[in-house]
Parts: C-alpha cells; structure tokens; sequence
C-alpha cells in the first residue's frame, strides 16, 4: 500500500501488483501490472541536473541515475506524492548497457518487493549533449 497524507490525515491508496499475470513470466525487477485508484501524478522525465540546471555526474552513469531519483523525488513530493506511489516509470537511455546502474539508484528508493510497471528504451539521444538518463514517473495518490 502507498501512503500519502493531506492536511495532517493520513490517507491509504491501495495499489495492487501483478508480477506475473497469468501465463507470463514473472518481470525481473518490475511488475507487468499495477492497478489503483486515485489522484494521478505525472512527473516529467527528469535527468541529471542540479539546482542551478548543471550536469551532474558527466559521463558517471550512476551519479545521473542519483541524481535523477533525487529530482524525481523532489517533483513527486510537490504533489503530494512519494516514490511508494510510482506504479509506473519511463527509463530513456542513451545506453541500454546503464540499466543496471538506473536499477540501483531505483532500487535505493523505492519497495523491491512490489515494484512500479516500467519500461526501458535505449535512444539516440536526449535533449542535450552529456545527458545519459532520463527518467518519467505516473503516480497516484488519495484523491
């Protein structure tokens, strides 16, 4: 279950995980399902920029990935929402060989056991040079 709290009250937003639907094989590290019900949150591909809109990590995969998860961390937290509500992100990589690197940030924050549905592009390339991830979050919280 995802939490979130408006107003003091803490309220529940019940999501279910299917890791393996039926006649499937189980996902390895997400889930090919999650269903809920509430107030959806759309979080913009994020990517490795500081504060001041610097690079972060130039050509360190894993510093991006970190920095990534921060940012996204920050923008789900504007909206009243937290990594535990994500039931679905977007990895866009100039590499798909940096995976495993965006799976350990990922990993650093969010419930292993019941992870969000995700799917994982290699692309030519993203919106400016020394970028190597960005990465897009679909929440819901309690309505």
């Amino acid at each position: 279950m995802a939490t979130s709290c408006r107003g003091g009250e803490k309220a529940m937003t019940v999501l279910r995980h299917v890791a393996a639907p039926e006649g499937m094989a189980a996902g390895q590290g997400y889930s090919h399902v999650v269903t809920g019900r509430g107030r959806l949150v759309v979080v913009s591909g994020q990517v490795a920029q500081d504060s001041r809109g610097e690079l972060v990590g130039p050509g360190d995969a894993g510093a991006q990935a970190r920095q990534v998860f921060e940012n996204l961390g920050r923008c789900l937290a504007a909206a009243g929402a937290g990594f535990g509500d994500v039931v679905k992100f977007g990895f866009y990589l100039l590499d798909v060989a940096d995976l495993p690197a965006v799976r350990v940030a990922r990993d650093a924050v969010i419930d292993t056991a019941k992870p969000p549905a995700s799917t994982a592009v290699q692309v030519a390339a993203l919106f400016a040079p020394g970028y190597l991830i960005e990465v897009e979050a679909w929440a819901l919280v309690d309505d």
